[in-house]
């Protein structure tokens, strides 16, 4: 993949849309109740269902929301793994931008804590 125009800040371009087409499609299998029973009891077994590579593999494995928007992970997609665990989406927006939770909701959102 090319370099980002906009450092640490991953655009979702055609390139990159075209690259995570197998995590989002992935994602978006979890919106079926059977779907995330399989992905709860062998979250890797689930993943090698829909041919993620090593390194997709290892960015959901570890929930590491920067990696997997990275990678092309659409976030509309890649939040419905959020619903499985559950995450709230503040905690992965401060993970996307490197930072603990509670500065985030400070820092970002204006939020006293």
């Amino acid at each position: 993949m090319s370099e980002d125009p906009i450092p640490d800040t991953p655009l979702l371009d055609r390139e990159r849309l075209l690259r995570g087409y197998r995590m989002n499609k992935m994602a978006m299998g979890l919106g079926d109740p059977a779907n995330r029973a399989a992905f709860l009891a062998d979250e890797a077994a689930y993943l090698d269902r829909f041919g993620l590579t090593d390194e997709e593999k290892t960015a959901v494995l570890n929930r590491d929301w920067r990696e997997m928007i990275r990678l092309g992970g659409n976030l509309f997609f890649i939040l419905k793994i959020s619903a499985v665990d559950p995450v709230r989406i503040t905690e992965i927006g401060a993970h996307q931008a490197g930072m603990d939770h509670e500065t985030f909701l400070r820092d970002r959102l204006g939020k006293k804590v």
